[in-house]
C-alpha cells in the first residue's frame, strides 16, 4: 500500500466512524487502513453499532471522495496531515491503547482508541513541541480566581519551556493559552472541529495567534462542526500527549474532570489546583482530589507542577515556609528568656531566670546572645525588647494574648 493510499483511508475512517473507535483501531492495527475501510464499506463491520454508524454515515457521501476534498482543502489552508508513520507523530498518545473502556455507557466512555492521524496548523513539529508538555483544563465558567491561576501557571511553564497544550475554551483553557503567548512561549490547542473552524469564535484572535506561534490540532477534516460529543472524545488527546494533567477549575459536571481522569487512567500525573470551599466552580476538582487520593496530586503553582512532571531529584518545589527571623534559630532556653520578656518596660535578670526556668547563668549567657541579635537591650539594670516585631509570633503579643510574664488573659 503507498503513502497516499494510507494517508487517504486513514482520514477516510476517521469520518466515517468517528474519532477514537476501539474496533476499528484494531481492524487497522490488524489489516491496514486501506483493507479496513473496503472492508467496512463491503458492510464488515464487526458489530452491529459500527455497521449501523457506517451506513448512515454513507448516506452523507463517498468516505473517499470526502477525504480526497479534505486533504485538497488543508493544502489551501496551510494545514498539514499527520499519520503514525510521519517522523512528527506524537508517539505518547498510542498509550491509548492500553487505556481500555472507561465505562460500558456512553461512546466517549467506550471508544478511547488512539488517534488515526491529526489535522496539524502551524510551523512547529508536532512531536517536538509535545515533547515537553503540560496540560493546563479547567472550566469554561471560570471564576476571576481561576483565570488569575490557570494564566500564571501558563506563563510560568512557558516561561521555563514548557510548552501549555489546552482546548482552546473560554475560561481556563484561554486564560492558559494566553499565558503561555504572554511568555513568548507555545501552546498548542486541541479541537474538537476543524482546524479552520475556530470555536468558540470569540477566540478566533486568540486561535489565529496560537496557531502563528504554536499549533492548532485537531483529529477531524477540515470543516468539520464543533458537535457536544467531540469536545469529551477529544479529551483523551489532551491528557495522552502530555506528561501530565493539570486541573485549575472544574464545577461537578465539567468536562475537565474527564480530561483528568484520562491522565489517571494513563497513570499520567494528575494534578488539581484547589479553590475555596464556597466556589461552585472548585467542587468537581475537590471531589476529584477525593475521590483519587493515591492518583491525584494538589499543587499551588508551576514549581510544584514541575516536581510532578520533571526531572526526579532536580525539579523539586521549594519548601513553603515564611519569612525568616532572627528568633527562628534560637534554642529552647533563649526561646523562653524571649518569651519571658515583658511586653513593656524592663525586667531583670532573676525575673527573666525564674519565668523562664532557667538558672541565672544560663540566663545571663541567653541574654547575651538575645542582646547580640539584637532582640532585647540593656535598660535602667534590667532587660527590655528591642525589636517588638521580631516577637509578634509569640504568645502573649498582640490582642486577647497572654501576659508574657504571669500568663493571665
Amino acid at each position: 500500500m503507498s503513502r497516499d493510499d494510507d494517508r487517504l483511508a486513514r482520514v477516510a475512517l476517521t469520518w466515517l466512524t468517528e474519532p477514537g473507535t476501539r474496533s476499528v483501531h484494531g481492524l487497522v492495527g490488524r489489516w491496514g487502513p486501506a483493507a479496513t475501510l473496503d472492508l467496512l464499506l463491503d458492510g464488515g463491520a464487526p458489530d452491529d453499532a459500527l455497521r449501523a454508524t457506517v451506513t448512515a454515515r454513507l448516506g452523507a457521501g463517498d468516505p473517499r471522495a470526502i477525504a480526497t476534498e479534505a486533504l485538497a482543502r488543508a493544502d489551501r489552508l496551510a494545514t498539514r496531515l499527520v499519520t503514525p508513520h510521519d517522523p512528527e507523530w506524537p508517539v505518547r498518545v498510542d498509550g491509548l491503547t492500553g487505556l481500555g473502556p472507561v465505562a460500558p455507557g456512553r461512546r466517549v466512555d467506550r471508544e478511547t482508541a488512539p488517534p488515526l492521524c491529526f489535522w496539524v496548523r502551524g510551523s512547529w513539529s508536532l512531536t517536538e513541541v509535545l515533547e515537553q508538555s503540560v496540560a493546563v483544563v479547567g472550566a469554561r465558567a471560570a471564576t476571576g480566581y481561576g483565570v488569575h491561576v490557570a494564566t500564571d501557571v501558563g506563563y510560568g511553564l512557558a516561561e521555563r519551556g514548557w510548552t501549555v497544550v489546552s482546548g482552546g475554551a473560554f475560561g481556563i483553557d484561554a486564560a492558559a493559552h494566553r499565558g503561555a503567548l504572554t511568555a513568548g512561549g507555545v501552546t498548542v490547542a486541541v479541537l474538537a472541529c476543524g482546524v479552520d473552524r475556530p470555536y468558540p469564535v470569540g477566540n478566533t484572535a486568540l486561535f489565529d495567534r496560537i496557531a502563528e506561534s504554536g499549533l492548532l490540532v485537531s483529529e477531524w477534516i477540515p470543516g468539520s462542526a464543533p458537535l457536544r460529543p467531540r469536545f469529551l472524545i477529544r479529551n483523551r488527546v489532551i491528557a495522552a500527549a502530555t506528561l501530565g494533567t493539570v486541573l485549575v477549575e472544574a464545577s461537578a459536571r465539567s468536562g475537565a474532570t474527564q480530561t483528568l481522569r484520562r491522565a489517571i487512567g494513563l497513570r499520567r500525573p494528575a494534578m488539581v489546583v484547589p479553590g475555596p470551599v464556597t466556589s461552585a466552580m472548585s467542587v468537581g476538582a475537590h471531589e476529584t482530589l477525593r475521590e483519587y487520593p493515591e492518583s491525584t496530586r494538589l499543587v499551588t503553582g508551576v514549581p510544584h507542577v514541575l516536581e510532578e512532571v520533571g526531572r526526579i531529584g532536580v525539579d523539586l518545589a521549594p519548601q513553603a515556609r515564611g519569612p525568616e527571623r532572627p528568633r527562628d534559630d534560637l534554642d529552647d532556653e533563649a526561646a523562653m528568656i524571649l518569651e519571658s520578656m515583658p511586653r513593656r518596660g524592663v525586667a531583670g535578670v532573676e525575673a527573666l531566670a525564674a519565668g523562664a526556668g532557667v538558672d541565672l547563668r544560663t540566663a545571663l549567657r541567653k541574654l547575651s546572645l538575645l542582646e547580640q541579635l539584637g532582640l532585647v537591650g540593656r535598660h535602667d539594670g534590667g532587660y527590655r525588647l528591642v525589636v517588638a516585631s521580631d516577637t509578634a509570633g509569640r504568645s502573649g503579643s498582640g490582642s486577647g494574648g497572654a501576659d508574657a510574664t504571669t500568663g493571665r488573659r
